[in-house]
């Protein structure tokens, strides 16, 4: 099957609205990013990965998931500190898979899927937090009055309010504690920073370091801290049993120069607003190092692949989720997208338990395979927007415009082509059903009074 002979600890670093062309080894001249270039240089740098929505919560409830948002009811918008929603209690989170197998669970940072009882952290898998459930902007600050936005351990305040521009050092501080807590035993840490988001916060010796403003020094910084963890994890002799996932959960704003053409920007399911960075890393584990993947990746993907690289199996009894098992791939046992039929990997068949009911008007026109490797964009409001399958993208509003996205990233030259619209609107309408019969409903929690 191709997993490690021990269990290995597995790190997601989540960064927040960080663009596709916003670090080094994806473009960017205005900043140095050494350390998590490194990790692209020593894995596999995806060029082409999805996040699971343009916008914070969807996104989130979708890598932990591995599941479309729409599909668990989390599609729509963000969860501010006055919502009653969050994912529904019977969803299966990664952390709650790790955990059930022997893993210790750690979230360190933001998590903006829920600050009620059923839905925070240590509610869905986490053994501990430390961060926030909020955001800094304003129309978040607003809900905590002068006294702020809480950084928070376990659901208790321990400052009030939360200084961003100590965040990235504080959450790689809390970081280092935990693996260096549970060295001994596997351990699965999501460390969603709240930087890149605004407001920016840069401590001061990461002040004026970088050619790009505010928002550069902020990436330096946070490349700083990533190899302050990495060197951990070499220092206390477990870098060669760790998987590191680097990701960012939606995209920012558009190329600045012709090398980088595409557009779009975080809210848009235009490619800059939801296509993002994303590196693999753990060659101690068998991930191929120093490959560049151009398959279509998603966030979801990480719900099984990682769960293989366990040796966690899946049962048969858990929700229905959308992600596909990459491990194959991401090991070199093959160079594509890993057929499930093939059944290669501990968790290959999870596409198989989608529903697939296709209708004999698209019978010529796709495969289920084809099918299951498709993506299917959701606008920030929830509503499916776009569909994608190999180079060709189809946007489905206000009407039917397909572009080829490896000839044309940059979206500007719509292509006519009849069969391939039926391809891809089969597809979208497929989806829609899939969704309609199949699609499960957030938690929701009664919010206490404000007066209680």
């Amino acid at each position: 099957m191709g997993q490690a002979e021990e269990k290995p600890n597995v790190i997601i670093i989540f960064i927040d609205d960080q663009g596709y062309y916003d670090l080094g080894c994806y473009g960017a001249t205005e900043v140095k990013t050494p350390r998590i270039d490194r990790l692209a240089v020593e894995g596999i740098r995806f060029t082409d990965y999805y996040a699971a929505a343009p916008i914070c919560s969807p996104s989130r409830a979708g890598l932990l998931t591995g599941a479309y948002p729409r599909r668990i009811g989390m599609e729509t918008w963000v969860q501010r500190a006055d919502s009653d929603r969050g994912i529904h209690p019977d969803e299966v989170t990664l952390a709650e898979l790790f955990r059930e197998n022997g893993y210790r669970t750690g979230c360190i940072g933001k998590w903006h899927i829920g600050d009620l009882d059923p839905f925070v952290p240590t509610a869905q898998g986490f053994d501990e937090h430390f961060g926030m459930y909020s955001n800094l902007d304003p129309v978040e600050t607003v809900y905590f009055g002068e006294e702020g936005v809480p950084l928070l351990r376990n659901g208790e305040v321990v400052k009030r309010p939360a200084d961003p521009a100590e965040l990235t050092r504080v959450y790689t501080d809390e970081a280092i504690a935990f693996v260096e807590r549970n060295q001994e035993n596997p351990f699965f840490l999501y460390l969603p920073h709240t930087m890149l988001h605004n407001p920016l916060g840069v401590s001061p010796e990461f002040v004026g370091t970088s050619a790009w403003g505010e928002y550069g020094d902020a990436i330096q910084e946070l490349d700083h801290h990533v190899g302050r963890l990495l060197d951990r994890l070499e220092e206390l002799e477990i870098s060669d049993n760790t998987v590191v996932v680097y990701a960012s959960d939606n995209g920012r704003g558009q190329g600045r120069n012709p090398e980088q053409p595409m557009k779009g920007t975080k809210l848009t399911t235009w490619e800059c607003g939801i296509r993002v960075p994303a590196i693999v890393w753990g060659p101690g584990v068998g991930i191929e190092a120093g490959e560049t993947c151009s398959e279509i990746v998603s966030a979801l993907d990480w719900f099984p692949s990682l769960a293989t690289a366990a040796g966690i199996e899946i049962g048969e009894e858990h929700p229905i989720i959308d992600g596909r098992d990459l491990w194959p791939m991401l090991t070199g046992e093959v160079d594509g997208i890993p057929s499930p039929e093939a059944d290669l990997s501990l968790n290959a068949g999870m596409p198989l338990r989608r529903r697939w009911e296709p209708r004999l008007e698209w019978e010529e026109y796709f495969t289920q395979e084809d099918y299951q490797n498709a993506f299917f964009y959701h606008g920030s409001h929830g509503a499916l927007a776009a569909v994608r399958s190999g180079p060709y993208k189809l946007f489905l509003n206000p009407q039917l415009v397909i572009y080829d996205l490896e000839k044309d990233p940059g979206e500007r030259k719509p292509i006519r082509e009849k069969g391939l619209v039926k391809r891809l609107r089969g597809m979208a309408v497929m989806f829609q059903e899939e969704m309609s019969r199949d699609a499960r409903q957030a938690g929701r929690a009664q919010r206490p009074d404000a007066g209680e």
